[in-house]
């Protein structure tokens, strides 16, 4: 029999009472962690002691080696609970405080990442900050024991100088944030070319992407290449070309590189290499919702099967590993495995990665050498000494596709048609194998704004690609939502869910996000509802999150208390910015249901970040995207008549199979819902089937040509 006291944790703090999985595997170590709030405060306050602020995520894999290294390390877990008040977030929880900090950090060192580490005075106010900190001097960088000395020492000695010091930085960045928009009315066509120019300027002509290692999927860019190879096809069709091919070759190139998961589907964070070959293993559910949307449109504007197969891949993958069975959907994947409930390590990426001694076992030799051939898996393995310095993966291999079919059908002489089967059959048997092996770490949180990304996606993929199925599960998220992550149902909106219970007040992404996919949704399946939820939604962020004087949106809600710095995000990273995502929103809406002051609202974001549009398009492709629909979405599509008949359907599939960046698609169906929508549009209101059959309308601004009834014609007219 085990000893229970044995079994017993040596070390428990605060953070054993919270529900976010990355706080609770800091539960047990020997530094007395708090979590963001009062308490902390008033400690840092009555013992006068600044506080430590480690800010992080569950999959995080530097946040995991710093945890290994300094934050189970005893003697420097003492050095913190003597000098400091220590205080854990969770980025994904508290993306306001995260934000805040990080934002201090870039501006102080010229660079920012996770573990984010802050040191703050008792009121909050940052006076020294970096991310990862090894134990010890080594390298030319110093250890986190001596830093931990040396702020001790100076808050010890030159406490006023700190105080102010910390003052001023905040103050002055405060001054630089207010400062940074610099409004400007933007010109459009200005706008698109240098968005162009940008991106080819630094796109990868050999593998894809944009810039060098470490290489990331950022869909918003490719999105966005998509808009400007439709936009200029009429004044420059060599440009209007190369859009394209730099998307799609993007596209292309990851979905054959090892940065997608050959075995399980999905993709994984980030490529380490310039060749989309080794990535940084963690999943993360943005990421998916945003590729789903991008392999779609590729599709829509290539009718390559390919494309449209590597979304319904993500599709599967995220509906078998990352939904929860109400409709949820979680957060992340990790890109660390362990052996079992103790956290022994067995490596980052050792869940993925496999030997050729172990894809010989499982296929057979005759089998496992064509599959290795063909997925780059090679007898030493394939990772490189830059993606892996600790030599943890030496001699595994991460699949990739080396070899396309036909390649390998000549190398091995064997018909194209017995290769597939063999590699498809491959992927299933290594599948099957690797369920077996111990999971990485699921952070199991449902964050509102992802799942609003994710909504998206499935709708649109699932009226592009007439998957109902994709559409039944963006509904079934959406009222997840509605249900659990509202203070009430359907209002006062929840930024997270676990265990049965929300955390913080939503953000405004939460807000932005989510209205989106609530657009999408309704438009792939035309339930009013959603529009209807979106609407209000929208009221409530207007109320809570808009800078009614100088316009654009303030990332925390006016009541947020402990904000030290006021901010407007507008950069679009791996997600999009808030400010972006509502002023597509707000035009979107405005001309679903005619609202001028919606329309309002988004030109005065425009001109808010008008600067930033003209002089760095790079840093905002979905304000970009966002500003081009502005200008140039006056196209509705009225799909008239009984939604549940097969020549609705036809109308429909006809509508969704193709990319329409410039139009809103509307359902009249002859009662309540076309009543809503016609309250400030009298076109629509009168919209109706043609002598019983459903019908298209194809209107500019409202003024529509005669209807059709014919799917075949539609398709004509919208060609």
């Amino acid at each position: 029999m085990s000893d229970p006291a044995a079994d017993r944790p040596k070390h428990t703090n605060a953070l054993a009472h919270e529900k976010s999985p990355y706080l609770l595997q800091h539960a047990h170590n020997p530094v007395n962690w708090l979590p963001w709030g009062e308490e902390a405060f008033k400690k840092a306050r009555e013992e006068d002691k600044p506080v430590f602020l480690s800010s992080g995520y569950s999959t995080c894999h530097w946040c995991h080696v710093m945890e290994r290294e300094s934050f189970e390390n005893e003697e420097i877990a003492a050095l913190i609970n003597e000098k400091f008040v220590p205080v854990k977030v969770d980025r994904e929880e508290r993306p306001d405080v995260d934000l805040t900090y990080m934002t201090y950090v870039q501006a102080a060192s010229g660079h920012g990442g996770w573990p984010m580490s802050v040191f703050l005075t008792p009121e909050l106010k940052p006076f020294y900050g970096g991310t990862y900190y090894p134990p010890e001097n080594a390298q030319g960088r110093v250890g986190f024991k001596t830093l931990l000395t040396e702020l001790a020492k100076v808050w010890a000695e030159d406490r006023d100088g700190v105080t102010k010091r910390a003052a001023t930085a905040v103050a002055k960045l405060q001054e630089h944030l207010d400062g940074e928009a610099a409004p400007h009315d933007a010109d459009v066509a200005a706008v698109l070319q240098k968005a162009y120019d940008d991106l080819s300027g630094s796109f990868d002509y050999h593998e894809g992407g944009f810039g060098s290692a470490p290489k990331f999927p950022r869909p918003s860019a490719l999105t966005l290449l998509f808009r400007i190879h439709l936009g200029f096809r009429a004044k420059n069709q060599s440009e209007s070309d190369w859009a394209l091919e730099m998307a799609v070759r993007t596209l292309r190139g990851m979905a054959h590189g090892g940065i997608r998961d050959h075995i399980g589907g999905g993709f994984h964070r980030y490529s380490v290499d310039g060749y989309w070959h080794i990535p940084h293993y963690e999943k993360m559910l943005y990421d998916q919702a945003q590729l789903i949307n991008a392999y779609v449109e590729g599709h829509q504007l290539t009718g390559s099967a390919f494309l449209a197969d590597i979304a319904r891949e993500i599709v599967a993958y995220v509906r078998r590993d990352m939904r929860h069975p109400d409709g949820g959907f979680y957060s992340a994947e990790d890109a660390d495995s362990y052996t079992d409930d103790t956290r022994t390590k067995k490596g980052e990426g050792a869940f993925y990665v496999w030997t050729a001694a172990e894809i010989d076992e499982l296929l057979g030799k005759a089998d496992g050498s064509i599959f290795r051939y063909a997925f780059g898996a090679r007898r030493d393995g394939n990772a490189r000494p830059e993606s892996d310095p600790h030599g943890e993966l030496k001699g595994t291999n991460t699949l990739f596709r080396a070899m396309s079919v036909k390649k390998t059908s000549e190398y091995f002489t064997l018909s194209p048609e017995k290769i597939d089967d063999i590699l498809e059959r491959g992927k299933k048997t290594l599948l099957e194998a690797r369920s077996k092996r111990p999971r990485p770490h699921l952070d199991d949180k449902i964050i509102t704004a992802w799942n609003g990304l994710m909504i998206s996606g499935l709708a649109r993929a699932g009226a592009s690609l007439a998957e109902q199925e994709f559409i039944m599960l963006a509904g079934q998220s959406a009222q997840f939502l509605h249900d659990k992550l509202c203070d009430k149902p359907g209002t006062g909106l929840m930024r997270s869910w676990r265990d049965g219970a929300p955390g913080t007040k939503a953000f405004a992404m939460d807000y932005a996000f989510l209205i989106n996919g609530l657009i999408d949704l309704y438009q792939a399946g035309f339930e009013v509802k959603w529009l209807r939820w979106a609407e209000q939604l929208q009221n409530e962020m207007d109320a809570l999150f808009l800078d009614k004087e100088k316009g654009g949106y303030f990332t925390v809600h006016t009541d947020m208390p402990n904000s030290v710095l006021r901010i407007k995000e507008d950069y679009d990273g791996a997600e999009p910015s808030p400010n972006s995502m509502a002023a597509l929103n707000l035009t979107r809406l405005a001309a679903i249901l005619g609202k001028d002051v919606w329309r309002e609202q988004a030109a005065r974001i425009f001109h808010l970040f008008g600067t930033t549009l003209k002089d760095h398009t790079q840093s905002v492709p979905a304000m970009v995207a966002a500003f081009e629909f502005f200008h140039h979405g006056k196209q509705q599509i009225v799909l008239a008549g009984d939604k549940s008949t097969p020549e609705f359907a036809a109308l429909a599939k006809v509508a969704h199979s193709r990319l329409l960046p410039h139009a809103i698609i509307l359902h009249a169906d002859g009662g309540e819902a076309q009543h809503y929508l016609g309250t400030n549009n009298e076109a629509l209101r009168n919209m109706a089937p043609v002598n019983g059959r459903p019908a298209a309308y194809l209107c500019e601004n409202f003024t529509c040509q005669a209807p059709v009834t014919d799917a075949a014609m539609l398709k004509v007219k919208l060609d």
